[in-house]
């Protein structure tokens, strides 16, 4: 048997369930993920019996499992001295506060400067780990988004947390500035998928697609040109509070991609030094992979933010 080949035989307690979630729970501490396991079983490489089998095969007692997990995929990301502001850290997570205009990981346009080649500068990343094409990242916030983070630094960490994320059981409770009035508290529950006529954005208003909640709270007004808002994610799609408030008509302070420059001329001013928009993640909650106990943490909006709100207090408070 080759060395990326795994095996076990199913117990009382795998009958029903699917070869491939299976699998991945079963094999989760002998290097296989989820997603590996996936490729494995599409590629015809996950076998009952030494015969191969569709993903979703449920189990029956006593069958032989065999997985060839893929070869690790691995980043071409180089290792960059970028800062990282370290909230927290470990021997299986790192939590950072990331700055607005500090892409993710790297793509096209972005093959450099990132905060996936600020963590391989860091060594956040277990050296034994099989690490896929974006180490350690188990979520993302977009480039102008600032916030909290977590990273994995082994692989147990980062199935474990993907997992919590996949399951909806992590805190996510962001601050925004949203254009106009929101006067209560209000619930967005909606289909969510692709925007049918310009693939780079998202929209609520479909009829397929996945299910996206964010739970919206004000809190503080500015009359009826803003509101400082609070929202808690259920789900977390890309772009899902900017999506949400801009298809309800209160798009976010700065957003240029969902919202439109304000008419009000001090408000625009605002906006335009602010420069992006105004939404950072303030909370992440999640079980700590390996203590197996709740971590919270939060930092406050960055200086940029803050000069927003204050500029917005000085004009339109009441």
């Amino acid at each position: 048997m080759s060395d990326r080949r795994r095996s076990f035989v199913a117990e009382p307690g795998d009958v029903g369930e699917r070869a491939d979630k299976c699998a991945a729970a079963r094999l989760a501490g002998e290097g296989a993920t989820r997603g590996d396991v996936l490729r494995a079983a599409e590629a015809g490489r996950l076998w009952i019996g030494g015969k191969p089998v569709k993903p979703s095969y449920r189990l029956k007692l006593g069958d032989e499992v065999t997985l060839e997990l893929p070869e690790p995929e691995r980043s071409d990301a180089i290792p960059e001295d970028i800062p990282i502001d370290v909230v927290f850290e470990d021997e299986s997570v790192l939590v950072v506060h990331k700055p607005a205009g500090l892409v993710v990981h790297p793509a096209k346009g972005h093959a450099s400067g990132t905060l996936v080649n600020a963590v391989l500068f860091h060594n956040a990343v277990d050296d034994d780990d099989e690490a896929p094409e974006r180490p350690g990242i188990v979520h993302r916030l977009d480039r102008d988004t600032s916030g909290v983070m977590v990273i994995a630094k082994t692989a147990r960490a980062r199935e474990h947390l993907k997992e919590q994320f996949r399951a909806h059981t992590i805190e996510r409770v962001y601050e925004a500035i949203a254009v106009g009035a929101i006067a209560s508290k209000v619930t967005y529950d909606t289909l969510y998928n692709r925007h049918p006529t310009d693939r780079k954005r998202f929209s609520s208003r479909v009829r397929e697609g996945k299910r996206a909640c964010t739970h919206v709270a004000p809190l503080e007004s500015f009359g009826a040109r803003a509101t400082r808002v609070e929202c808690r994610l259920e789900t977390g799609r890309t772009h899902q509070i900017r999506v949400h408030l801009s298809d309800a008509g209160h798009a976010l302070l700065g957003d240029a991609q969902y919202g439109k420059p304000p008419k009000d001329p001090a408000l625009r001013a605002i906006a335009e030094a602010l420069g992006r928009q105004a939404l950072h993640a303030r909370v992440l909650g999640f079980v700590h992979p390996e203590r197996g106990e709740v971590v919270r943490f939060e930092r406050p909006p960055p200086e940029d933010f803050t000069r927003a709100l204050t500029a917005l207090r000085e004009r339109f408070a009441r």
